[in-house]
């Protein structure tokens, strides 16, 4: 084998497991503890999510606000869900997937603001 052809095999065999990494899908189904921070101070929901292929759904949960279902969306790492408070306003999610177990990202409290947000897999 020549060492051009050598090196070739050899930077084939390491580009494979990079590729293999990025081609895997992630998969955010589970109970998630967030925290919210805003400019009043942090809350802390349990987010509930069900993934089926690239649809989102699940709870919000908090004190404040009780039980609110949602809907929305997955695509490579990043993923957005929206729900509607009691009080009418839709709050939607804006997130990337930092590692298997943990995620982050921004919130938009319908054109009223804003915040940030963190997430870690509970179960």
């Amino acid at each position: 084998m020549t060492s051009r052809l050598r090196s070739a095999v050899v930077a084939a065999a390491l580009a494979a497991p990079v590729a293999l990494v990025a081609q895997r899908a992630i998969d955010l189904t589970g109970t998630w503890a967030f925290a919210v921070v805003t400019e009043n101070g942090t809350g802390t929901p349990t987010v509930t999510i069900k993934q089926q292929g690239d649809s989102l759904s699940g709870t919000y949960e908090s004190g404040r606000m009780g039980i609110i279902p949602f809907k929305g969306t997955v695509k490579d790492s990043t993923f957005t869900f929206a729900l509607n408070t009691g009080g009418g306003a839709t709050l939607t999610f804006t997130g990337v997937l930092v590692n298997a177990n943990s995620v982050k990202g921004d919130v938009d409290f319908g054109g009223q603001g804003g915040a940030t947000f963190t997430g870690e897999r509970k179960r």
